[in-house]
């Protein structure tokens, strides 16, 4: 498969090469057929992606539509190095460059905001499943460790607009999308521009029945998002959602129980009870709210400045108990950047801020009598403090070299008292002592149209709240940070117009203390340091228009692209403090080592689109001691689409769309190191999706 691949992209690239000048004189319309620049904010100001001194990689609303706007996976996994799963609808996970060691269900050790205000808790946990990606115009994704100006993780940071910031007019839009296995979606969105504000409301409903036993979901949503520009660049912004989420959640199978009937929910035991008695599953309540002003005292002096909060209602019923957690956070973000003055050779800003965050958390658990509760367990009180200053210096120099240098220092406790059976007076503090995240990156541009990058950075991730005190209800003071040091090289190559774009990039990050989930006998959890991992890869992204858009050819526009990630992560100085068992040199559990993921946009005349994409995972370990490996997959998906224009203002949207099209058996999503080798939560199989959409 590997071969087969490398042919493929060797192909292409020669084919660019040699047809590089002969593609601008197709037609005299091609020679000014320029695509619009892709730029990034997440360094704080915009800059165009070319030049970025980093592994940054961009979703956009072309992109985003092209993909099935029912759930965050897709879209996510077609972007090298990184994998999001989702074990049962609704039951997201993801990882930056990284395993999903650290995460039986939720996003952790990946550092994720909404606009400037973070979505992730000061407890390292985010709600990503509480959002409905078809009110997500844009996502940036900065790949590898980027403490020095995000705050503690060692994945990397993703960043989601609430808004598309390349058009601020106003527009009425409905959709409805329905399939198999009683899958509905139904969205709604107005913008209007007022003057100078600009407000946008999504609303959003989906159900979905699902492939197996016991994992119905069903999400209600309402997202606010208002831009008001009071005066020259000065804007102030608001962003509010609530989120009502529910799903259902089947858990695994053995080998011999998804052979037999991969649709059925976990069954009972002699001992234990199975899914569908205890009527597992989790419900999720999130309000979240938030300002955010950006002030222009100078033409070289601006501030950002964002105050937030959010409340969740977490409720889960599970085999061997009944979780409720009560969740607030709240605090601000702020920097000021002062740029100097405009001069031939040199350009520089320098950047100073700060962010700080407070999480408090009351967690209950009690015994679970099929779904109900039942005898009170423990209860405890964790309240979560994470805080950072930053400071960052860019420079332009010569026009070809980009000089970036960036440096936090970072706080971390958390006080925790148990109400429940102890009933303590107070609070126990746990601190960990302040940490320095530098970054230090550049580039530099060869050519035009050729530059080459590379940084060092640190990373470093504290326990998060769900680690500190898992499912076991014992509080783990002595679990410490994970920490590495990150080396990264890598290039970028682009045509004259922009219509290929090529992006390799290759990294060695080690990490020590690493943390470590581990699965108790009774089904509990719990985790620990097991000594680091080594952590190279490669990854690779490349497209091209190989017959430009608004051709006046029967093929309108043809658009190949291509993602590659070779992960070659292992575990070091791990041994099993039960069993004795060394790990070290195993490959690195539930992380495969490779994943090509191809597409093709096909446009034809009268308004008529294909996209087809296949993504190839290879096979992916089990379990630390790599006994058991989840058998590699291709998935095969395709959506034909029509989007006429009635009238001047007015466009129809009609798709049908198919996934899963090789009618693989496959799992996108495995419980690592399971209790009684029940590592698979089975996937649909060919399943398929229809739609609609107005825009007026």
């Amino acid at each position: 498969m590997l071969k087969t691949y490398t042919t493929l992209i060797s192909i292409f690239a020669i084919a660019i090469s040699a047809g590089a000048q002969t593609k601008k004189s197709i037609t005299k319309k091609d020679t000014v057929t320029h695509l619009q620049t892709v730029t990034v904010k997440g360094y704080l100001s915009e800059q165009p992606v070319i030049s970025v001194p980093a592994s940054v990689s961009v979703l956009g609303a072309a992109q985003l539509k092209l993909q099935p706007d029912n759930s965050f996976v897709s879209a996510l996994n077609s972007v090298p190095g990184i994998r999001a799963e989702e074990r049962s609808p609704g039951s997201y996970r993801l990882s930056i460059r990284g395993s999903l060691l650290r995460s039986p269900f939720g996003v952790r050790d990946v550092k994720i905001y909404f606009d400037e205000i973070p979505l992730t808790d000061a407890g390292g946990n985010t709600y990503l499943n509480a959002i409905d990606i078809a009110s997500v115009p844009s996502i940036e994704i900065l790949k590898g460790p980027d403490g020095s100006l995000f705050g503690a993780n060692s994945g990397g940071v993703m960043l989601l607009s609430p808004t598309n910031r390349y058009t601020d007019s106003s527009y009425r839009s409905i959709g409805i999308n329905t399939g198999s296995y009683g899958l509905f979606h139904e969205k709604a969105n107005i913008q209007q521009q007022f003057g100078k504000n600009l407000l946008s409301i999504n609303q959003s409903y989906q159900a979905y029945q699902g492939y197996r036993q016991n994992s119905n979901m069903s999400r209600n949503y309402i997202q606010v998002a208002d831009k008001w520009n009071y005066s020259g660049k000065n804007e102030l912004r608001f962003l509010g959602l609530y989120s009502n989420l529910a799903y259902e959640t089947p858990g695994g199978l053995n080998l011999a129980q998804v052979t037999a009937d991969p649709r059925q929910a976990r069954q009972p035991t002699p001992t234990i009870p199975g899914a569908i008695q205890q009527k597992i599953g989790i419900t999720t309540k999130m309000y979240l709210g938030g300002l955010v002003n950006e002030y222009h005292f100078t033409d070289r002096i601006r501030n950002v400045l964002a105050v937030f909060g959010n409340h969740v209602d977490f409720t889960n019923p599970f085999i061997t108990n009944y979780e409720q957690r009560s969740e607030n956070t709240f605090g601000f973000r702020t920097y000021f950047e002062l740029a100097g003055l405009p001069h031939e050779n040199i350009n520089w800003k320098v950047n100073l801020g700060i962010e700080w965050q407070q999480t408090n958390s009351v967690i209950n658990n009690y015994g679970n009598n099929r779904g109900a509760k039942d005898t009170t367990q423990t209860g405890d009180y964790i309240h979560t403090n994470q805080h950072f200053i930053f400071a960052r210096y860019s420079a332009d120099m010569f026009k070809r070299l980009h000089l970036e240098a960036a440096l936090s220092l970072n706080w971390y406790e958390y006080d925790f008292k148990n109400i429940y059976p102890l009933n303590q007076p107070n609070f126990t503090n746990r601190n960990f002592t302040p940490q320095l995240m530098p970054r230090l990156a550049l580039s530099y541009q060869i050519t035009n149209n050729f530059i080459w990058r590379a940084s060092v950075s640190r990373g470093y991730s504290t326990p998060t709240t769900a680690e500190v005190r898992p499912t076991d209800n014992i509080v783990n003071t002595g679990l410490q940070a994970q920490y590495g040091w990150n080396y990264e090289t890598g290039f970028r190559l682009r045509n004259q117009d922009e219509t290929m774009f090529l992006d390799v990039s290759a990294f060695y990050y080690r990490i020590s203390n690493a943390i470590v989930r581990r699965v108790n006998a009774d089904e509990t959890e719990h985790y620990i340091n097991a000594g680091g991992t080594n952590q190279p890869g490669v990854e690779l992204s490349f497209t091209d228009w190989l017959i430009r858009p608004n051709s006046i050819h029967f093929v309108r526009g043809l658009q190949f692209n291509e993602s590659y990630t070779l992960s070659k992560f292992t575990f070091r100085g791990y041994v099993d403090a039960v069993t004795n068992a060394s790990y070290s040199g195993n490959k690195l559990t539930g992380v495969p080592q490779q994943v090509f993921v191809s597409s093709l946009q096909v446009k034809f005349p009268q308004d008529i689109s294909l996209f087809a994409q296949h993504n190839y995972t290879s096979k992916i370990p089990l379990n630390d001691g790599n006994t058991v490996y989840a058998k590699p997959y291709n998935l095969l998906q395709a959506k034909v689409s029509w989007q006429p224009t009635i009238g001047h203002k007015t466009h129809l949207g009609l798709y049908a769309g198919a996934d899963n099209i090789l009618n693989e058996k496959y799992s996108l999503g495995n419980d690592l190191n399971a209790v009684g080798n029940r590592y698979y939560n089975p996937s649909p199989l060919r399943n398929y999706t229809v739609g609609m959409g107005v825009v007026f």
